[in-house]
């Protein structure tokens, strides 16, 4: 099981300095922060990189943790920037970091091994396979996705021993993070690469609800102990862009909860919701009471309590405990010596006096000793070694109280020294092997067994597991392929293993890993794993990565440009997606559930925004629903990078449709009606 310790963390968000210092001291354990790029925040404040140090060493001056976010996806040309960022993160003595990247994950192993090295929520951990290849490729933590129930998250901490990370306050996104590419397919702002316009919080309708892709605020103060009990080693707080007084009302509610005092929630609801506070997720009740948006009620409501807050943070949190021994003692020095239990610091000053009337007493020598004021020290006794009849002033007693806490401080913050290693990281893509793509094959990827049908130019043929495990005589059809559901949770994996070890008796070779759990089990039932889009792979450096977990043939991420796609050259087969409605979202709150549930959906539907545009709404199952771009990806016709193959994803289209749109895109001509390049054409911010 996950090693929990008997009082887990809390970790708040540091967006800036206001933020930061509101944290430590309102009493978080650890906080989370972002230098200036490579983090999935990149519109917050974040820190400079002369910031960056002074961030670092304030934390661990007061024995806070300092873990950094470098969370987003990196493209080739990026690795040596990435590198500094990652040497800067080092350099300062930063606790962890935060990553996304597999490329970015296997720089801290390689290259700085003294950081500890965390799954970023945007790797949209969800189920045990996942967390079991993650510890088994080294990551010492895992932010598990927040679409979670109680039970799902004791599941995975019972099969593993890494510790595990659990947001208990804050925003939720409407799609599992990592998972969603709204913001880059509309406006060109990617959430992958740390700049979400959430445009999901605009006012798209249903047939049932507006704002119809916006959740309430989660909230899981009151469940603090059930989740320490499941597993969870530390509570995270949701709020880099959010102002210090947020940041400061959900440190203090969670440190109460946690010290069995009653947290004051309906300050925490005024601070920032919208229109109320959520534990859907968590408790298992995924229905339409989970939706809300910002109203102007809730704005009044935060204008309120922001001065009042303020106090929560007005002077430092005593949380490093020190010893400390005075000696006064005849013809010496007075000589004091502190300790934080790491770093002892011996200070001297004058010769005490004989006393003339009253004799310094070891209370009145505590006393001053014990003025630690506003730092973060605290003592409960000092030692005192006096002689009798000897007088010191009190004014010399503080001197050594204050030059001794200010060395120890200097100590405590001192940044380690670390090799220099910022060259390593694209020394290795560089020489990574670079095979020559053929004539590129074609792949047909369908939704459904009705939409199956063969060409001769096919390669390969994929379906859904489940669709293929209901239809194994697709097999006999060509070379077919198991697509492992992008979303697959603790208690249905091992229905999922099973339907894949009977494929493979049938024949089947190959299994589609859209989410790096698949990549796991695909293998534990002995097939060969092909990297799916939603792995997101946008450098050669991680392409590398999934080659060695076995992914011998991975598509690149719909969000690149064309010359990128054709530098992401690695050992094995690459391609990308030239056809489909993408997939924006994955959603486990759907928006056609009310508070009954799914009632009469038959699971196909659709929510239009505030332009009118149509985006079709797939269920699978009634375990997750699907949001699809409006406009379908085309690439027939245009000049395609080099791979090894492109995929034709087919969703909601007919059979008819099917075949005309893949004669359409062999001949090289226009479908009819609208189709887009999506990201192909673009940079990518």
């Amino acid at each position: 099981m996950a090693n929990v310790p008997a009082k887990p963390e809390i970790l708040a968000p540091a967006g800036g300095r206001e933020q930061l210092e509101a944290a430590v001291r309102s009493g978080a354990d650890a906080v989370y922060f972002g230098a200036s790029g490579f983090n999935a925040r990149r519109n917050a404040r974040n820190f400079t990189d002369a910031d960056f140090f002074d961030a670092v060493r304030y934390c661990r001056v007061r024995g806070v943790k300092a873990n950094i976010t470098l969370n987003t996806l990196i493209k080739d040309d990026e690795l040596p920037a990435f590198a500094q960022t990652l040497s800067l993160a080092a350099r300062a003595g930063a606790n962890a970091v935060i990553v996304q990247d597999l490329a970015a994950a296997q720089a801290v192993k390689k290259d700085w091994p003294m950081l500890r090295l965390h799954a970023s929520t945007q790797m949209a951990v969800h189920n045990v396979s996942g967390a079991r290849l993650l510890a088994e490729y080294g990551f010492d933590r895992i932010v598990l996705a927040r679409e979670l129930s109680l039970r799902e998250i004791s599941a995975i901490a019972d099969a593993v021993e890494i510790e595990l990370e659990a947001f208990v306050h804050g925003a939720h996104c409407m799609s599992f993070s990592g998972l969603c590419y709204l913001s880059c397919m509309l406006g060109g702002r990617s959430a992958n690469r740390g700049l979400c316009a959430q445009p999901c919080r605009l006012d798209f309708k249903n047939d049932r609800r507006g704002h119809a892709l916006s959740l309430k605020d989660m909230s899981l103060v009151d469940h603090l102990e059930e989740l320490k009990n499941a597993g969870v080693c530390s509570f995270k707080i949701e709020g880099r862009m959010k102002r210090p007084e947020y940041v400061a009302a959900a440190v203090d509610a969670c440190r109460k909860a946690l010290d069995g005092q009653t947290p004051d929630t309906d300050t925490l609801r005024s601070v920032f919701s919208r229109g109320g506070f959520t534990d859907g997720y968590l408790t298992g009740r995924v229905n339409g009471a989970m939706f809300g948006y910002r109203t102007k009620e809730d704005v009044t409501a935060a204008a309120a309590v922001f001065k009042p807050l303020q106090r929560l943070y007005d002077r430092e949190f005593p949380r490093v405990p020190l010893t400390m021994a005075l000696r006064v003692c005849k013809d010496e020095p007075l000589t004091l010596t502190v300790s934080d239990g790491e770093h002892p610091v011996t200070v001297s000053g004058g010769v005490p006096e004989t006393a003339l009337n009253v004799p310094l007493t070891p209370e009145k020598a505590a006393a001053s000793l014990l003025k630690l004021g506003d730092t973060p020290y605290d003592c409960d006794s000092p030692e005192i070694m006096l002689d009798g009849g000897l007088t010191a002033p009190a004014s010399a007693l503080n001197a050594l109280r204050r030059e001794a806490v200010e060395r120890l401080s200097g100590l405590r913050g001192a940044a380690p020294e670390v090799p220099d290693n910022t060259g390593a990281l694209a020394a290795r893509a560089a020489a990574l092997p670079k095979s020559v793509p053929g004539q590129r094959a074609l792949r047909l990827r369908f939704q459904t067994a009705a939409q199956f049908f063969t060409l001769p130019e096919c390669e390969r043929y994929i379906l859904p597991l489940f669709v293929l495990n209901a239809h194994p005589e697709l097999l006999e059809r060509g070379e077919v392929a198991a697509e492992v559901p992008v979303l697959l949770f603790p208690g249905e994996e091992a229905k999922a293993l099973e339907a894949l070890k009977a494929l493979k008796g049938r024949g089947m070779e190959y299994a589609v890993a859209e989410n790096i759990g698949a990549v796991r089990l695909i293998r534990e039932a002995g097939l060969t794993p092909t990297g799916g889009a939603h792995l997101n792979i946008t450098n050669r450096a991680a392409l590398s990565v999934l080659e060695g977990m076995g992914c011998r043939d991975n598509t690149a991420s719909f969000e690149l440009h064309f010359d990128d796609i054709a530098r992401l050259r690695g050992s094995g087969k690459t391609g990308y997606l030239a056809y489909g409605h993408l997939p924006l979202m994955r959603l486990r709150s759907c928006p056609q559930r009310d508070e009954r549930g799914c009632g009469d959906c038959r699971g196909t539907a659709s929510l239009t925004d505030r332009k009118n545009e149509v985006f079709p709404l797939l269920c699978s199952a009634k375990r997750f629903s699907t949001l699809y771009n409006p406009v379908p990806l085309f690439t027939g016709g245009l000049q395609e990078p080099a791979a090894d193959f492109s995929t034709l994803y087919f969703t909601v289209e007919s059979k008819p449709e099917c075949i005309a749109l893949a004669r359409a895109y062999l001949s090289g001509q226009r479908p009819a009606g609208r189709v887009t390049s999506g990201m192909y054409q673009k940079k990518l911010l």
